[in-house]
């Protein structure tokens, strides 16, 4: 009996493996019985997959769970991103929303997705409770559940998941802005769940990887810029004047500028801010977790909005999102939440807020990233994922706990935030961070300076730290 445990955003595991049928059943026992004793008069649950290998026979598999307990379930029509899921949650008033994706982990995981009744991440505890319910055998004869005539009998209906999130694009943003600005727009979906959407929205974009491809063409679809260095190509060979790309379940983004050069999650995290104060003139306060740049706290001064760090999960962020009054919640990792939509990371709805920002002020993405650099000063952040032994890894975990690293390189530590991980202050508003991965056996290096080399020195120092 393997013991199913979620990260830090859902449960992930290799397929065939530990991600079998019998697991998702077991997962999906859990929901069900937490649905109906939390949200006795919401047992519904939207439920969908992603373009992973399989994402229908675990969807069936749920689904036939489901159904077996008396709940209604709103299966999604073909593969849909997470945002969509989430959405539908909200717009049904479902007990739960599931998604069977494992975002942007290697081909060869599959993952399991819980979506509150508000449109966002379970929060922690409520993910937490799910997880001690899940029983070590499922206990459901899957082969005798009939999903044609649980059709029939209305406990299982179709939602028209796409549809729905394109009419609210429609609804949020300024498209013929975006569609009549004259500027070019690219998009990579990494073979994910945004190539179908995104076709409809902007048909006369340039598309890479909108293809079905549950391999991913053999890497793992997450939007950083080593993965995508034929789109950078692309951007650079190409007119495009600026290009987004969005990780296997959509939920993550990547930018490009006009030159092909990869543009973080730091800086779209500040350019976000600055649009939505300045030219929107909205309010609110903005969460970000520890590992997000401390030019964040400096544009919100500047601003007077309200800053909170917190751990890395965007159900952390979520959590405060659904009980304040929230503008901006954001991750290192790309994963972005703003006021207008669902308390949900949505690479697409990020992507084009940005287009907007882009076609309503006639800028370039440099021009507006110059903007924000006038308030916060210039800086370059880069990461590293060493793939290291189990061993070694739990040695500079110890190392860091114990305080033994006191200077990297040529830098003094001054300070040191252990909210989630190992995050060391230098001089100058440079730093360095160091956490284990909650979903894959990799040790994360995350540092901050003013230029690209100055990043990228603090990294290798810190490799030679920690003896890596």
């Amino acid at each position: 009996m393997t013991k199913i445990k979620f990260g830090t955003d859902g449960w992930r595991a290799i397929i065939a493996e530990e991600f079998t049928v019998d697991n998702v059943a077991r997962v999906s026992v859990a929901v069900a019985e937490w649905v109906l004793k939390n949200h006795p008069d919401n047992k519904r649950i939207v439920l969908g997959h992603d373009c992973r290998f399989a994402g229908e026979l675990f969807a069936a598999t749920a689904a036939k769970v489901f159904v077996s307990r008396g709940i209604e379930v709103h299966l999604a029509e073909g593969f849909v991103s997470t945002p969509m899921v989430s959405l539908g949650a909200l717009r049904v008033s479902a007990g739960m929303g599931v998604i069977l994706t494992a975002s942007h982990n290697p081909p060869s995981y599959n993952g399991y997705k819980l979506k509150g009744i508000h449109g966002g991440p379970l929060i922690p505890e409520e993910v937490q409770e799910v997880e001690d319910m899940i029983p070590d055998v499922h206990g459901v004869n899957l082969a005798a559940i009939d999903l044609d005539k649980a059709r029939k009998e209305g406990v299982l209906r179709s939602i028209a998941l796409e549809d729905m999130y394109v009419e609210h694009v429609e609804k949020s943003f300024d498209m013929p802005s975006i569609r009549n600005s004259g500027m070019n727009w690219g998009y990579d979906a990494m073979y994910g769940a945004g190539q179908r959407v995104m076709r409809r929205i902007l048909p006369d974009a340039t598309f890479l990887h909108c293809e079905y491809n549950p391999s991913f063409h053999g890497q793992a679809p997450e939007p950083i810029h080593k993965n995508l260095i034929e789109f950078s190509e692309l951007i650079k060979n190409g007119s495009i004047d600026c290009g987004l790309a969005t990780d296997g379940d959509a939920d993550r983004i990547g930018l490009y500028n006009g030159e092909g050069c990869f543009v973080d999650s730091h800086h779209i995290i500040l350019l976000l801010i600055h649009y939505l104060v300045k030219y929107k003139k909205f309010t609110g306060k903005v969460v970000v977790a520890v590992s997000t740049t401390p030019k964040v706290k400096k544009l919100c001064e500047h601003y007077g909005l309200e800053y909170q760090v917190t751990k890395i999960g965007f159900k952390w962020i979520c959590g405060i999102m659904i009980t304040e009054d929230v503008l901006l919640g954001g991750e290192e990792s790309g994963g972005i939440a703003i006021k207008g939509h669902i308390p949900e990371r949505d690479g697409i709805w990020m992507g084009l807020t940005i287009w907007e920002f882009m076609a309503k002020s006639g800028k370039t993405l440099d021009e507006l990233i110059a903007e924000v650099y006038a308030i916060v000063g210039a800086f370059a952040y880069e990461r590293n994922d060493l793939h290291i032994s189990e061993a070694l890894k739990q040695q500079v975990l110890k190392a860091c706990e114990a305080g033994t690293y006191k200077r990297f390189g040529d830098l003094d530590v001054r300070r040191v935030e252990t909210i989630d991980g190992y995050k060391f202050h230098f001089d100058n508003d440079q730093w360095l961070m160091i956490r284990a991965s909650g979903t894959e056996p990799v040790l994360r290096c995350y540092a901050e300076s003013g230029t690209m080399d100055g990043a990228k020195s603090i990294l290798a120092d810190c490799q030679r730290a920690i003896g890596a």
